[in-house]
């Protein structure tokens, strides 16, 4: 989350949804209409997921990294298309040298970014978003990148 706290224009992300064999480098473009966005949990706040995005029409790229205090994180990329304040993305991270996606649903309402929870799927083993709960998980804008 560099890029929200600096004059840093553009971040680099590896897109991590490739083949083995490709390695890609994205690069979003984090000038002024870039938003980010904090969530902290946990005992003592010391879990917290990162959200950095940029929205251009109606598509959205940026990055979002959860990182849990002495846990594995996740850490990768959001791609998706925005659609009034309603957002539909695949987030593509790593973990534990890992590469996954889940999809997620989020709400922007002011300075908040709203998700609907992910539920974890027994017969699947892996998490989804729960499309039945309501835009539960509320992050705090923690600024905007500017010139």
């Amino acid at each position: 989350m560099a890029a929200c706290s600096s004059n840093s224009k553009k971040t680099e992300i590896t897109d991590s949804t490739k083949t083995d064999s490709t390695v890609v480098t994205t690069t979003v473009d984090t000038a002024a209409g870039s938003r980010c966005f904090l969530l902290t949990e946990g005992k003592t706040s010391r879990d917290s997921t990162s959200i950095e995005f940029a929205i251009k029409g109606n598509k959205l790229t940026g990055q979002m990294n959860w990182l849990p205090y002495q846990k594995d994180k996740r850490e990768g990329t959001l791609n998706g298309t925005v659609k009034g304040d309603t957002i539909n993305a695949v987030w593509s991270f790593m973990q534990e040298d890992v590469k996954d996606t889940i999809g997620l649903k989020f709400m922007l309402n002011g300075s908040q970014l709203m998700q609907k929870p992910l539920t974890f799927d027994k017969k699947t083993g892996r998490e989804h978003t729960d499309e039945n709960a309501g835009f539960t998980v509320v992050y705090k804008e923690t600024g905007k990148v500017k010139n």
